[in-house]
């Protein structure tokens, strides 16, 4: 199956059909709490991922969100 995840096509003939998006996540290896999810332009909420299969050919936006940085100076 080939997706397009934030604009790259790629390859997922490996996972066994159906794919679920919370299939996707895991062999990403992305922390599920840590991820935000659009497909084909929608928002889909983590407590849907497990109920919701992919297609060939859905695009997806996936989101990491990463904690860090340096704090800022005020002057």
């Amino acid at each position: 199956m080939k997706l397009h995840i934030n604009g790259e096509e790629r390859d997922f003939s490996e996972i066994p059909v159906p794919v679920t998006l919370a299939a996707l996540i895991e062999n990403l290896g992305m922390k599920a709490d840590r991820v935000a999810v659009e497909l084909n332009r929608d928002i889909v909420a983590r407590d849907r991922w497990s109920a919701t299969e992919l297609h060939e050919g859905d695009r997806l936006e996936v989101v990491q969100f990463v904690g860090g940085g340096r704090p800022s100076r005020r002057l």
